[in-house]
């Protein structure tokens, strides 16, 4: 029988969310659209017209929710069959500030989330012994706790031209940023940070940082950041720490972002490098030079760390004059620091093709592909630590299982129920598990689900 592991905590904390954000209107909603009705933006309606009113004064709120649940149909490191969910809502506030207070394009964000659940990839999928790349439920990890998420203001100068925003916020939110309409990982948001998870901190995760955009042209812009690398901010405990002790070092990014509209159609194509300040251990040898695990010395330090990104978006057609159908294609991107990083490339190609039929003009179909690559000298530091151990048989359970390539892929179709809630039942296929071989390819099926309150 399935254990479906779903969390007792999301469901009181959606009640507490829920009750606090719809207590102004929930009487007066049934007027001016009601709740439930498929073209509001919102589950809950318009309050009777209030939500508008206030948007209009310069005040925006938002309740988010999202959902996924995962089922290892057949293979990975378990083969014991079992389906698990997680989720996370995000409350939030915008605050137009020229409309507020007259400060000409400024604008400040606040945003909190709760995420809980459990997620198939973990003990199911991967084999725990080293853990893996991808994860078959994106909206788990970085702690299943409450986050300050976002906390920034944001200031534009000389037309709009040049536009800084400081405060608390995570790299992904501006630069490698890519959508997250994908339940598994491979194919979801800023994809840096899933390979340097361990200096660049994407969604929910926040530090101080500030951010320097300046539009070159209309559609080209350049910009840099500046972002505190304190690991401190990942611990569970820490969810709203906004004092620097821990810090180590700086995330220096750098990115040029091109937005042009071939043939009509919009696209976006990304280039940046990263740097990170802090010192980082080496991922095989020690200070002379030899394998660590071998000599049993302190792995050696370099002093940064440091990678690129590249990543397109582009749609390709278009249904007669509506351009919101039509097919796109993207592709991604990345490179890191060989001597300090585990993954040292990752590549990543797909399609989406919104309203695919004149009856679901607002559905979406995607696929995606990704490779993910471990660096060679990270294979042959569990080679040495085996060696080290005399520890040669894979069922062993202190041997470490050397990686090498991961291979994911995802299809999906989004049903797009209301305008406040899309479900997007996929599947996805998962060759060599978190890079180890021994691992059977595993088939996992999934659904997501995206409401706005």
């Amino acid at each position: 029988m399935p254990d479906f592991s779903f969390s007792r905590d999301s469901a009181i904390s959606a009640l507490r969310l829920l009750g606090g954000c719809t207590a102004l209107g929930f009487a007066t909603y049934a007027q001016a659209a009601p709740a439930f009705d498929s073209d509001s933006p919102w589950m809950l309606g318009d309050w009777n017209g209030t939500r508008t009113e206030l948007s209009e004064k310069g005040y925006d709120f938002k309740l988010d929710y999202t959902g996924e649940m995962g089922s290892n149909l057949g293979g990975g490191y378990d083969h014991d069959r079992t389906a698990r969910y997680s989720d996370q809502f995000g409350l939030g506030t915008h605050l137009d500030l020229q409309k507020i207070l007259g400060w000409d394009d400024a604008e400040f964000q606040l945003t909190i989330t709760k995420r809980s659940g459990n997620n198939i990839s973990n003990d199911r999928i991967n084999d725990p012994r080293v853990g893996g790349f991808t994860s078959a439920q994106e909206v788990w990890g970085r702690g299943q706790t409450t986050r300050l998420t976002q906390m920034w203001y944001q200031q534009k100068f000389f037309d709009q031209k040049l536009d800084i925003k400081v405060g608390r916020f995570g790299e992904g939110e501006d630069f490698n940023s890519f959508p997250c309409d994908f339940q598994n990982l491979a194919f979801c948001g800023s994809q840096v940070g899933n390979w340097v998870g361990g200096i660049w901190y994407n969604w929910p995760v926040s530090q101080w940082a500030l951010r320097v955009k300046y539009h070159l042209t209309p559609e080209l812009y350049a910009q840099v950041g500046a972002y505190e690398q304190n690991p401190s901010n990942l611990d569970r405990g820490n969810g709203f720490k906004l004092s620097g002790s821990g810090t180590q070092g700086a995330v220096l990014p750098v990115e040029l972002v091109w937005t042009p509209k071939l043939n009509g159609l919009p696209g976006e194509y990304r280039a940046g490098y990263y740097y990170s300040s802090a010192k980082a251990a080496d991922v095989y040898k020690d200070q002379n030079g030899q394998p660590a695990a071998l000599s049993g010395e302190a792995y050696r330090s370099a002093s940064s760390k440091h990678g690129v990104w590249f990543g397109a978006q582009q749609q390709v057609t278009s249904i007669a004059s509506d351009h919101s159908r039509g097919l796109s294609v993207f592709a991604n991107a990345t490179m890191h620091d060989k001597k300090t990083n585990a993954i040292d490339n990752y590549v990543q190609a797909g399609v989406v093709y919104k309203g695919p039929f004149d009856a679901r003009a607002k559905d979406d179909i995607g696929f995606a592909l990704a490779r993910v690559h471990v660096n060679p000298a990270f294979r042959k530091n569990a080679e040495a630590s085996n060696r080290a151990n005399a520890v040669y048989d894979y069922d062993d359970p202190t041997f470490l299982p050397p990686q090498d390539t991961e291979y994911s892929a995802e299809l999906y179709y989004g049903v797009h129920v209301a305008n406040w809630l899309t479900v997007r039942p996929n599947l996805q296929y998962i060759r060599h598990p978190g890079g180890v071989d021994q691992v059977d390819d595993a088939l996992i099926a999934g659904i997501k689900i995206q409401s706005s309150f």
